[in-house]
């Protein structure tokens, strides 16, 4: 089965040329304890089975500055795509939108809108001053990817994907659903967002290690959000190396997690759904 990894970060070792300069003013504990190059992690995919990967920008070690993946994905193009932090407020944010997106640029941005580094949980992202960025990311058709949590903000979501349904919004981590505490109501909370085309969802070890440890009642969870989104809508990433394990027992994580779902289902998470999203991924 090939596998796209859609969230991986990278951190340079070379910090004269890569200044670290994160969001918050914060360095997360991963970035400085841990942290993967590009030529690491080419090895890492390499040793994983992992065909081709999307480089995250590690905003809590560089923040808006995407020169690192950026200037990795020119050299390991075939193996490559960068998604990029961005500032949405402004007015010229669907000009810098263009600019960064054109062609040798991003293949989509993210919104940080909270994290290890930033813990209130902003709402900035559905703020009238955002607008044109979202009305020129649905007109570029930019994948948006949105770092934030489900609860407060969700209302706020929820604005976006209604007045902007043409956007395809890319939600890390699934929005960070409370699995432990409840895999139904954390289901049926992620499936109602289905009802937004634009939608998609991005699975990662936050979630499946949640489900693996909730053991049978996983499919309480899986069941409801697989049949509401499709495997078309949901897209696998591993989180390396924010996560602890190594990238080969992340992919034996999503493999046995999702296991019981069928065999096209995994399919369209572990690599169709990332090609429809960033369509650079495409196969020759």
């Amino acid at each position: 089965m090939d596998i796209i990894d859609t969230h991986c970060h990278i951190i340079s070792g070379d910090e004269r040329t890569y200044p670290r300069a994160p969001l918050g003013g914060k360095q997360s504990a991963w970035a400085a304890s841990r942290p993967v190059d590009a030529e690491g992690l080419v090895a890492r995919m390499d040793e994983a089975g992992i065909s081709r990967a999307v480089l995250v920008q590690a905003t809590t070690a560089y923040g808006y500055d995407n020169s690192y993946i950026l200037d990795s994905c020119r050299k390991w193009p075939d193996r490559f795509v960068a998604v990029g932090t961005f500032d949405p407020l402004g007015a010229d944010a669907p000009d810098r939108l263009a600019e960064a997106t054109g062609a040798g640029g991003l293949a989509g941005v993210r919104l940080f809108t909270t994290g290890s580094t930033v813990p209130t949980q902003g709402e900035w992202f559905a703020a009238p001053e955002t607008y044109p960025f979202w009305t020129r990311a649905g007109e570029l058709g930019t994948t948006v990817c949105l770092q934030m949590r489900l609860g407060p903000a969700t209302a706020q979501l929820r604005s976006v994907l209604e007045r902007f349904p043409s956007v395809r919004v890319l939600l890390d981590h699934s929005g960070y659903p409370d699995i432990a505490a409840s895999p139904a109501a954390a289901g049926r909370e992620v499936a109602a967002l289905a009802e937004h085309p634009g939608l998609h969802l991005k699975i990662t070890h936050r979630n499946l290690e949640r489900l693996r440890d909730v053991g049978d009642e996983a499919h309480a969870y899986l069941g409801p959000v697989v049949e509401a989104f499709g495997g078309e809508r949901i897209a696998w990433g591993s989180n390396c190396p924010a996560a602890e394990q190594p990238l080969t027992e992340l992919v034996a994580l999503g493999r046995g997690v999702l296991g019981t779902l069928p065999q096209d289902v995994r399919a369209e998470i572990f690599a169709g759904t990332a090609r429809r999203l960033y369509g650079v991924l495409d196969k020759a």
